[in-house]
């Protein structure tokens, strides 16, 4: 669109919005730092391309006309939201940082940790994206990521690691239930159906340590967050990734299921992009996250 065809001068436009702000062309070109004279001039031009008057001249007063009322709501919308997305850009380039994991590692340990990141750091803004989905860093959009996975990778630089150790879990109340025998085929199994496959399933766990029962799950779930919930509400059991549900196992809201437990194969990485312009918020949380990873 060829709107700069179809717009009166934009110093004018300011001036327009300074006047009707102020009420009074003197403190407007006051605020301006222009003179009233060249306050006039704009306004004069301005009425001369609009074909019609701005504002009705008095002794000692203007008074807007309704047209130019209009005009100056929308003006100053425009210059507000104008405002804000130059402030939004410039916060972005500063003191922005955006954080990327699993939906599972952000509910589970990242969110009830950020907290104290924030407190720490009070001038940055954090924004974090959640996705089960791979998450790419070579677009520019992630500054630091955890991936869970076997280093290296084509696109980051893995800055720290931990493993885990999953062990089937259930609430305290399904537990009594079934008693503490073994597994077998007829516990009520709880599955997520995840993409990446080196988040084990039930019979990946099962081969992997041994067992010889059949499972077959009765519930299944594309989000680990709600196998885990209906896990913790006793709807059966579930795999714990303990470095994920430690909270849950703290409070007493998930219980071992069995006295197995496989120490997984992949580790949880944080990373950040190779291709990326590194920023001072970035490397603030990159550091926190390697701290708290280990910690």
């Amino acid at each position: 669109m060829q709107f700069r065809r179809r717009l009166p001068s934009l110093t004018a436009l300011v001036t327009l919005e300074a006047v009707l702000r102020r009420k009074s062309f003197t403190t407007a070109a006051s605020e301006l730092g222009v003179t009233q004279a060249a306050v006039s001039r704009q306004i004069a031009a301005l009425e001369e391309e609009l074909g019609q008057p701005l504002f009705l001249r008095k002794h000692r007063a203007i008074k807007p006309t309704a047209a130019c009322v209009s005009l100056g709501a929308t003006l100053a919308k425009s210059f507000a939201d104008i405002a804000e997305s130059v402030e939004a850009i410039q916060s972005r380039s500063q003191d922005v940082v955006t954080i990327g994991a699993t939906v599972a590692f952000s509910s589970f340990w990242l969110l009830p940790r950020l907290a104290e990141f924030r407190r720490a750091n009070p001038g940055i803004l954090v924004r974090v994206i959640s996705q089960d989905n791979p998450i790419t860093l070579d677009d520019g959009e992630i500054d630091v990521a955890i991936r869970y996975g076997l280093p290296p990778f084509s696109d980051g630089t893995v800055i720290a690691s931990r493993g885990d150790v999953v062990c089937p879990v259930c609430s305290p109340d399904h537990l009594r239930r079934r008693g503490n025998g073994p597994l077998s085929s007829t516990d009520e199994f709880i599955e997520t159906e995840v993409i990446d496959r080196s988040w084990y399933g039930w019979g990946q766990w099962v081969s992997l340590t041994g067992g010889n029962i059949e499972v077959k799950p009765s519930l299944r779930f594309n989000h680990y967050t709600e196998s885990i919930a209906a896990a913790r509400a006793g709807q059966g059991i579930a795999l714990g990734w303990r470095m994920l549900i430690g909270t849950f196992l703290e409070d007493g809201t998930l219980v071992s299921a069995s006295g197995i437990e496989l120490a997984a194969e992949g580790r949880y990485n944080v990373i950040v992009p190779i291709k990326a312009k590194r920023s001072h918020a970035g490397d603030l949380a990159a550091a926190w996250l390697t701290a708290s990873l280990h910690g």
